[in-house]
């Protein structure tokens, strides 16, 4: 019996040039997948690592197609040509990963209104804007997927008070799953979320907290693995889960997660919201 496999599915995955988008769709690629790949990042950026390129390179390199799509999922005209050039281009659409985020960690008076809206048009708006524009070709598929990189809805005071705009938005794309999973269930669409047990070690860590921050991460193939754990499983019996990595991950038989983090040796850094 082979094992469960992402051969011959497309995934549409957001925010994809690097990080934990691509780290997705790099692990998806292993098995054969076919990956639009959408974001902003055409050019280098003087701070962040990783461009649209680099990422396709990256998934060709292991095995699996790549078309890249310039795409700013604030703006529905954008949303709408990238869905069409990967239906164009693939077939059909299987899996969308919604991973795109904005974040700005501050009180409400050290929060200027752009950042506010800037985080809410990414991480919610932009969520529910691509998931909808994909929805009819997800119904033609036979497992469909939507998997937003979002945190358990952990309705505390402490997860609110130090950022309440980002948790907002973060949690906005949690209602997402919440809603959506109900919604499409009939139509044996799944949608869950899934986060990170620790910081992972991507540029946003590296600017929040600088290299110290980032040895104490993991690396975001665990996210990687644990998004490929989900995929693979039975759209009509997995859905409105919150997932942890590292449970989904031990769940499927990982015992040894040392291998994921950035320092063995170091003390990990839990992430927000677990």
């Amino acid at each position: 019996m082979h094992p469960p496999s992402l051969e011959n599915r497309t995934l549409l995955i957001t925010g994809a040039s690097r990080g934990i988008g691509e780290a997705i769709a790099v692990r998806a690629a292993r098995d054969g997948a076919r990956v639009a790949l959408l974001g902003k990042s055409e050019r280098p950026h003087p701070k962040l690592p990783g461009t649209l390129a680099t990422a396709a390179e990256q998934v060709e390199a292991a095995g699996g197609s790549a078309l890249v799509c310039r795409c700013d999922i604030r703006e529905t005209d954008q949303i709408d040509a990238a869905v069409a050039r990967t239906v164009e281009a693939f077939g059909g659409i299987d899996i969308v990963v919604n991973n795109a985020s904005a974040i700005y960690l501050a009180g409400t008076a050290d929060t200027p209104m752009k950042r506010f809206d800037l985080m809410n048009s990414v991480n919610v708006r932009g969520t529910f804007a691509v998931t909808r524009a994909c929805l009819p070709h997800l119904e033609r598929s036979d497992n469909a997927h939507v998997l937003n990189i979002a945190p358990p809805l952990n309705m505390e005071e402490r997860w609110f008070a130090p950022h309440v705009a980002y948790t907002i938005s973060k949690y906005g794309m949690s209602l997402c799953v919440l809603g959506m999973a109900g919604e499409l269930r009939e139509k044996g669409i799944a949608v869950n979320a899934l986060w990170p047990r620790t910081t992972i070690a991507t540029a946003a860590v590296s600017m929040l907290g600088g290299e110290a921050l980032v040895q104490r991460s993991r690396k975001p193939s665990i996210m990687g693995d644990a998004a490929h754990a989900i995929l693979v499983r039975d759209s009509r019996t997995c859905s409105g889960n919150f997932f942890v990595d590292d449970e989904v991950l031990r769940e499927s038989g990982v015992e040894d997660l040392a291998p994921y983090a950035v320092d063995p040796g170091a003390d990990l850094e839990p992430d927000f919201f677990v």
